[in-house]
């Protein structure tokens, strides 16, 4: 038995019959069955938000619903922005086990370390190959949770994204099978039968040198190398060449190596992080995470061409596996229209990458998804898994 998948983008308020169609069509491309489905829509469904679950359940015989909703819902090289509508992925799994389960602030709190996380889920990192994550950030301090959960499930990647939806926390929401989860958070694991391949393009570009960092408090860099981190940073603006430092205002972050062990940096060997502050009398930069002394750090800029580029490298990258039958799409909602101008831009440079594969995705409030042998919240970020035969 083979895995198979199936897509389908509606853009239309909630209707009864065009669901139920809907999830027929989906079901048939699949081939008739279907081992979970993920489900993304607009916030304007919530009010019939079992509804539209149990038709899609119904009429889609599908058996594990994951969903969450979305500011704006992705299908096969189209992403819908601030649109009405919803999004479908149907899996067939025949040699896949699929396991799922909610968790909450509570498990967060209770701080029993990566034995509380495998009891819960009821698996330990041995039987994962592969996490699916949606949560709300109104209720869980996503940060403190990934922390926990990369100690429970070390080099196991997790991908996934923070639920959006409208203005407040009232119009954000996470679901499973034909409910509201009102924990906050779904958790999706995945083993044996497929190969889940992550690509997470963060969409920045490294300037100026790497520098090691030499003085650090907290989530302060007091210095990089024999310099002031200020200074550093007011060097790697002057390489830029005077057509790219105007739109670099606003743009610069810090890129922290995952790795010590690479000759010579380039893009995407780092995590980025914003720059928050910076003391030209100080000297000293603060960023969104906490640095250590001794590990290396290169500015970076990140603007519509940095952000093209590379994401079409983390795709080709990419290409080298086995091709994909399904991927689905976790996306910034500062991305799209608001970075590049133009609509569809991630979703079609993935189907040209990979042609017309089910895809089903969003934009979210924070993006899931590793880099280097760990798992982080992104902002800004395309963290995309791409679906293949193990």
């Amino acid at each position: 038995m083979i895995n198979s998948a199936a897509s389908r983008l509606v853009l239309a308020p909630f209707d009864e019959q065009t669901i139920a169609e809907a999830a027929r069509e989906t079901l048939r491309a699949a081939g008739g069955q279907v081992s979970c489905a993920f489900v993304f829509a607009s916030s304007d469904y919530q009010p019939q938000l079992e509804d539209f679950l149990e038709l899609v359940q119904l009429h889609g015989h599908v058996p594990l619903i994951v969903g969450c909703s979305a500011s704006g819902v992705i299908g096969t090289g189209v992403e819908a922005e601030q649109q009405s509508g919803f999004s479908l992925l149907f899996l067939h799994l025949p040699r896949t086990k699929l396991t799922a389960f909610e968790f909450g602030g509570e498990d967060i709190e209770s701080e029993d370390g990566p034995a509380g996380w495998q009891r819960r889920a009821g698996l330990k990192t041995e039987d994962v190959d592969a996490w699916f994550v949606l949560a709300n950030p109104f209720s869980i301090p996503v940060d403190r949770w990934l922390h926990q959960w990369n100690d429970a499930y070390p080099r196991v990647p997790t991908m996934g994204g923070l639920a959006s939806g409208g203005e407040g926390a009232e119009d954000v929401f996470i679901f499973h099978d034909h409910r509201r989860v009102e924990a906050g958070a779904i958790a999706l694991a995945l083993q044996g039968g497929v190969r889940v391949t992550p690509v997470v393009s963060q969409g920045c570009t490294p300037i100026g040198e790497p520098l090691l960092i030499t003085g650090a408090d907290n989530n302060v860099i007091l210095s990089l190398g024999s310099k002031p981190a200020y200074e550093a940073l007011s060097e790697a603006f002057a390489t830029l060449p005077d057509s790219v430092k105007e739109r670099a205002q606003g743009n610069l972050f810090a890129g922290l190596a995952t790795t010590e062990y690479v000759e010579d940096f380039k893009r995407g060997d780092f995590l980025i992080r914003n720059i928050i502050g910076a003391n030209p009398d100080t000297g000293a930069v603060a960023i969104g995470d906490y640095p250590r002394v001794g590990q290396t750090m290169q500015y970076q800029l990140r603007d519509r061409t940095a952000a093209d580029d590379d994401l079409r490298e983390r795709l080709v990258d990419a290409s080298g596996a086995k091709s994909p039958f399904a991927s689905l799409v976790f996306c910034c909602n500062g991305r799209g229209k608001n970075l590049f101008g133009k609509a569809n831009h991630d979703a079609n440079a993935l189907a040209k990458m990979f042609g017309s594969i089910p895809t089903t995705g969003l934009f979210c409030n924070g993006e899931i998804g590793p880099v280097g042998a760990k798992n982080f919240v992104h902002g800004y970020t395309a963290s995309i898994a791409l679906l293949a035969d193990a």
